[in-house]
């Protein structure tokens, strides 16, 4: 008799360990309270199917997707740090994943997550914020085909590019 309750007391602290163990994980990579519904953070080649919202002719995927108290939360991991605050390009693609989650499963998410290394960020998604999202949308439209220039106001961020070595106006 004994042993079996050492061996359930021993299950118990187990269980316990690994809820708090889960706890931390998941305040850590700053995501809410409640179920993962879905992840793109697996480090797998194949990322899961993109969401698509024919209306807008978007598509995407948030890092995390979170229920939490019946509202699906889109969550976007940044691997920087936030310094003065979220920029503008990372409010605007967390607003398209929000858009994306209403599109796709007639769910509106009042809001969704910006977390950088440092901290976590909870932005609105009100109307005036979609408004600016399809305003960028319609701009970027308009603009496609056309040929940009490079932004020459930001050197570490053209050193940091992915397509550096294929752009006829690298910065070295």
């Amino acid at each position: 008799m004994d042993i079996a309750i050492a061996f359930l007391a021993a299950l118990f602290l187990l269980g316990m360990a690994l809820l708090w163990l889960g706890r931390r994980m998941r305040d850590a990579a700053g995501l809410p309270e409640g179920r993962i519904v879905s992840h793109d953070m697996s480090g797998a080649r194949r990322p899961g199917e993109p969401l698509y919202d024919p209306v807008l002719d978007l598509a995407g995927r948030p890092d995390y997707l979170v229920e939490h108290g019946g509202r699906w939360i889109p969550v976007e991991v940044k691997s920087g740090r936030s310094h003065a605050g979220p920029r503008r390009s990372h409010r605007l693609q967390l607003a398209a994943y929000c858009r994306l989650v209403e599109a796709v499963y007639a769910r509106r998410p009042p809001y969704g997550i910006l977390q950088y290394a440092d901290r976590a960020f909870e932005l609105l998604y009100s109307p005036a914020v979609e408004g600016e999202l399809t305003e960028v949308l319609e701009m970027m439209r308009r603009q496609a085909g056309r040929p940009l220039d490079r932004s020459h106001d930001a050197p570490e961020r053209c050193a940091a590019c992915g397509f550096r070595t294929a752009c006829d106006q690298s910065l070295g």
